[in-house]
């Protein structure tokens, strides 16, 4: 392909987003099966949003990162669902150039705020459990709203560039993406010649992104449950176990999934195990995250059975 067309390509054409491929009726079935899915995750997170803004006991740091989670996913399952649903029903299953990167830029930013939001609720854990005393007077508003503003700064700054880069490539041969979202492997398989120095710069800020922030997370909750450890109540350990239950069962859920996956982006996954992972971390785990949060909280699940009596 010469660079008249490719750039016609770029530009005009986009790319085929292949999905599932599958017969017709389970391609309906799909459709339905994920916009149950997704409308279940819209209301579980807002209704968790709803909760902390409207109980006054729940404006605390603790409450105010996990809304503001339950935020990020709405959005962060919106970044990938809508389209998914449409490229069910649709024969064709183009999606342009530019959607195609920006469907790309808001995923892995949304996803790198999760990364980043999971390892300040870990240090919200650690002050509350830790050090009792002085989680008062750390964790203020201000700190509260600074870390929150950082998290989505710094997560929608962190791909900027190699997305940028990625963008200016020249594009050659099929313009199918055998996957369900513009993921940054098969757009880089279908460059015209290898970008070795983005491929390489991607692995890089990969790896930190998801190594760092879990080796960390790790690091706190070794701190976290040798300080529970030696509670004296019983009582007292399950209250502890239970308030950081939740978020560990999120991040083993995130993390489990999602590093099997970016450490190297053009590595030899195969279709359908790419397209299951990635399913699993960006649609699945949105879904599960209100149900874990409030099936285990006694809190949460208190202000969301007055916040739903009060509605009817």
């Amino acid at each position: 392909m010469n660079i008249t067309n490719t750039n016609s390509f770029n530009n005009t054409a986009g790319f085929i987003l292949l999905g599932f491929p599958c017969s017709r009726e389970i391609q309906i079935f799909l459709f339905v099966l994920f916009l149950i899915i997704y409308i279940l995750t819209l209301i579980g997170n807002g209704s968790i949003i709803c909760a902390v803004h409207w109980d006054q006991r729940l404006h605390s740091p603790m409450y105010i990162l996990l809304a503001n989670f339950s935020f990020l996913e709405i959005w962060y399952v919106t970044s990938t669902v809508p389209n998914m649903l449409v490229n069910f029903l649709s024969k064709t299953k183009t999606i342009s150039f530019s959607g195609c990167f920006l469907q790309f830029y808001f995923f892995f930013s949304l996803g790198t705020t999760e990364c980043f939001f999971l390892a300040i609720m870990a240090f919200d854990r650690y002050l509350a459990i830790c050090r009792p005393l002085h989680y008062p007077t750390i964790m203020t508003g201000h700190l509260c709203t600074c870390l929150v503003v950082n998290c989505w700064l710094f997560g929608f700054l962190w791909f900027l560039i190699p997305i940028i880069l990625i963008s200016q490539l020249s594009f050659c041969g099929s313009k199918v993406i055998d996957h369900f979202l513009c993921d940054p492997g098969p757009l880089l398989a279908l460059t015209c010649t290898r970008a070795s120095l983005i491929e390489f710069t991607c692995s890089i800020l990969s790896s930190l992104l998801l190594f760092v922030p879990f080796i960390y997370i790790m690091g706190t909750y070794a701190l976290v449950l040798r300080a529970v450890f030696k509670v004296p109540s019983a009582a007292g350990r399950y209250k502890a176990f239970s308030t950081c239950g939740s978020h560990l069962a999120v991040v083993s859920l995130f993390y489990g999934s999602v590093m099997v996956m970016y450490v190297k982006p053009t590595s030899g996954h195969e279709a359908g195990t790419q397209k299951t992972v990635t399913l699993f971390y960006s649609v699945v785990t949105p879904f599960l995250n209100p149900l874990i949060y409030s099936l285990r909280n006694k809190e949460v699940k208190d202000a969301l059975r007055k916040f739903l009596d009060n509605k009817n």
